[in-house]
């Protein structure tokens, strides 16, 4: 069975430059790099950088809603969000949503977003103001917690 989320490694075509704004802007620690790659952590997770010349690095308008989102507690989102502008972050989204989220691109134009809340605070509030469609319980997938997967 799985246990989570492992880690996430994203394509970067200027590894130095990468490594730099995760551990600069992020503050992720660096345990490990080499010629085509490297590996940070931020809290539990992990993260891969890897070489990969081929990636466009032109940061662009979003072109989708995928996106890597960091946990960050309440108290120190300001202080984050001022840190990262200062650095020059792209901003590609306004938060909607509940709690505090500031939504921004890497060098390499990856959607990263650091939020404050969790998934019990974002059910909470879907249940008060509920997206269209929205159901808690009586979804078959969700209510009898049944796979695909056949071990």
């Amino acid at each position: 069975m799985l246990t989570g989320l492992n880690h996430l490694t994203l394509a970067v075509c200027d590894l130095q430059r990468s490594v730099q704004f995760y551990r600069d802007v992020l503050a992720c620690t660096c345990h490990a790099q080499w010629d085509t790659g490297a590996y940070l952590s931020v809290g539990d997770f992990w993260l891969c950088l890897s070489l990969d010349p081929a990636r466009n690095s032109a940061p662009s308008a979003a072109r989708d809603y995928t996106h890597y989102a960091f946990g960050i507690e309440q108290q120190h989102f300001a202080d984050f969000v001022v840190h990262a502008q200062k650095h020059g972050v792209i901003a590609w989204k306004n938060n909607r949503s509940e709690g505090d989220s500031f939504y921004f691109l890497d060098p390499d134009g990856h959607q990263l977003e650091v939020h404050v809340g969790s998934l019990a605070s974002r059910i909470a509030q879907c249940k008060a103001a509920p997206y269209a469609g929205m159901r808690f319980g009586d979804v078959p997938a969700c209510s009898t917690g049944e796979t695909s997967i056949k071990t």
